[in-house]
């Protein structure tokens, strides 16, 4: 067995990397892209949630199910999940794994897949809705 050598880089170079392959929105395009039908995602864990609320309307799920629920041909699909053209914005509490997921879904072909730069808490800045979560 021969050893793959790979080229290693740190998570912030990483991430500035596959930025350049996003078409990041902000708050105010993330909250006009749902009136225009694109599926906005939390994936925040749930003690966020909890302390921080919900964005209306935006399905909620878990970063570890993401590529699961999301994906279209997929066994465990969200029934949100109808198509690979589907517009999705991923969000997760300040916008970096958002990033990772994003290009994650890209993989499975949901090319339309970004993500909201500053996560929910630039969304909550923005004053945009926020609802309280349900104990």
């Amino acid at each position: 067995m021969t050893d793959r050598v790979t080229e290693r880089i740190g998570i912030d170079e990483l991430l500035e990397r596959i930025r350049e392959g996003l078409d990041r929105v902000g708050p105010k395009e993330a909250f006009d892209a749902a009136a225009d039908g694109a599926l906005l995602v939390d994936i925040r864990y749930a003690a966020l949630r909890e302390r921080d609320g919900l964005i209306p309307g935006a399905l909620v799920v878990e970063r570890n199910e993401l590529e699961w629920r999301l994906d279209p041909q997929g066994s465990h699909r969200a029934p949100e999940a109808v198509s690979h053209d589907l517009r999705v914005v991923v969000i997760c509490n300040e916008g970096y794994a958002s990033s990772l997921a994003a290009v994650s879904l890209r993989q499975l072909g949901l090319h339309r897949a970004t993500d909201l730069a500053g996560g929910f808490q630039a969304w909550k800045a923005a004053g945009l809705p926020v609802q309280a979560a349900e104990a």
